[in-house]
């Protein structure tokens, strides 16, 4: 799609914007809104306050949406009992002052209350909303970047009162937000799709790695490795894991190989140079990262605890799940030395020649390792299992032999899908860039959008 820019331009007195189209001006946002205001949370151990009949938002609702429905509802005595928490009208623009939802945006499709997160831009004079909205999404890095606290991260009203906002005629607001709409629905939705294509990918190579190491190698695949085609199978004993091959062995992974734990480096000798110290964050579900690990003195190294090339690594804390730490894993590569074990996270260690590392790299990745381990998890607000309850876990003993065919069939095939899934990533990532810059240059005036209305 080929844009033109508008006839001609002055300069808008704001550095970062440059000139914007000569018949536009440029103004405060609260030169803009009749009302900006927020809201307050009522007190929670009251029951007066609570399940009536007015919506009433958090941060957490605001997800660049409509919203047309609450998670929780006040009553009037509520908003009698605080003058802060007034009911703003549907067409209300919402945007999140603090913590870690701070910068979504939303835009009230029903009356509503708010809590005191939310900055509310209501009762529009010279704005079209839906223009700001994209004003503010364009924007939004830029006024992350200048808020304030630690922890917490914190934008006041009167920051946002500072806005300055190039403003065009309003029909020309509601063109190019008509145009925004459109252009925005179109990108997101063909976003959506190849999110999918890679959830579909991902099922895919998990399916492929469950399937292998508990049935074996397809046909082609064992002839080209030498091995029986087609192998019988039998019972395996085991009632979620049902028949394996009739040559192969079920038993608990503590047979062949042990979880070796970490050590408990005190936190005082870490340092931000030296030898990295690998903890949970550093996995990344099969590579180890420590760009940003915490580093030790080199005298204060173990040897019991360096790694060595080619070590599998396995998180034994933390959340649950697809993007949990419990669970999560690494190879370490040549180029990640040297590096030390912290605590919770564990090493394999081959004890027999029963198991081959290569083929316990998949053998981790699948459900039915990872749920066993889930029957076993210890804690609530942070899981954690043990080496031994690890080891406890039973998995298939294929013939070593057959396990390093199935480990290199897997490499081949596991590397191709994870291919198509980074070309599909890197082309979300191109709509998104170009989603980003189309809303740039729409707000700012770049591309002259007047018959793009629908």
């Amino acid at each position: 799609m080929k844009f033109q820019a508008y006839p001609s331009y002055k300069a808008s007195g704001i550095e970062w914007l440059g000139d914007v189209p000569k018949h536009w001006e440029t103004k405060k946002v609260t030169y803009g809104f009749s009302r900006i205001g927020s809201g307050t949370t009522p007190k929670s151990d009251s029951e007066d306050f609570y399940d009536g009949d007015i919506p009433w938002v958090t941060t957490s609702e605001l997800r660049e949406n409509i919203i047309t429905n609450t998670k929780v509802n006040v009553t009037r005595s509520a908003i009698a009992a605080y003058s802060s928490l007034r009911l703003y009208p549907s067409g209300t623009l919402l945007f999140a002052m603090y913590g870690a939802t701070i910068g979504r945006l939303g835009i009230l499709g029903i009356p509503a209350t708010l809590n005191q997160a939310c900055c509310a831009f209501s009762d529009p004079t010279l704005f079209d909303t839906r223009f700001v909205f994209y004003w503010l999404l364009m924007r939004r890095p830029i006024l992350i970047s200048l808020s304030t606290g630690g922890g917490q991260p914190n934008l006041s009203q009167d920051d946002l009162r500072q806005i300055r906002i190039s403003i065009p005629p309003p029909s020309e607001q509601i063109a190019i937000a008509s145009f925004l709409d459109q252009e925005t629905s179109r990108t997101d939705q063909l976003i959506h799709k190849k999110k999918e294509l890679i959830e579909r990918l991902k099922e895919k190579r998990s399916t492929l790695i469950s399937r292998t190491v508990t049935r074996g190698l397809p046909p082609a695949a064992a002839r080209a490795a030498g091995l029986p085609e087609n192998s019988s199978l039998k019972d395996s004993g085991i009632e979620w894991l049902g028949e394996i091959p009739e040559h192969w062995d079920a038993k608990k992974l503590g047979y062949g190989a042990y979880l070796q734990g970490g050590y408990a480096y005190a936190s005082e000798k870490f340092d931000s140079e030296g030898v990295p110290v690998v903890r949970m964050n550093n996995l990344k579900r099969g590579v180890l990262d420590t760009s940003y690990a915490s580093c030790i003195a080199p005298e204060n190294c173990l040897d019991d605890f360096a790694l060595t090339e080619g070590d599998l690594l396995w998180g034994m804390s933390g959340s649950i799940g697809e993007t949990g730490s419990l669970g999560n894993f690494a190879l370490v590569k040549k180029c990640d030395l040297p590096a030390q074990l912290n605590q919770r996270v564990g090493r394999f260690r081959i004890i027999d020649k029963s198991i081959k590392l290569c083929f316990l790299h998949y053998v981790i990745q699948t459900r039915l390792f990872y749920d066993q381990v889930l029957l076993c998890v210890t804690g609530t607000a942070q899981f954690n299992v043990s080496s031994e309850q690890v080891q406890s876990v039973k998995i298939t003993f294929p013939p070593p032999c057959e396990q390093t065919a199935i480990a290199a069939y897997l490499d081949q095939e596991t590397a191709k899908l994870d291919a198509l899934i980074s070309k599909v990533e890197e082309a979300i990532e191109r709509l998104q860039e170009y989603r980003t810059a189309l809303i740039t240059a729409a707000v700012t005036g770049k591309i002259d959008l007047r018959k793009s209305a629908v």
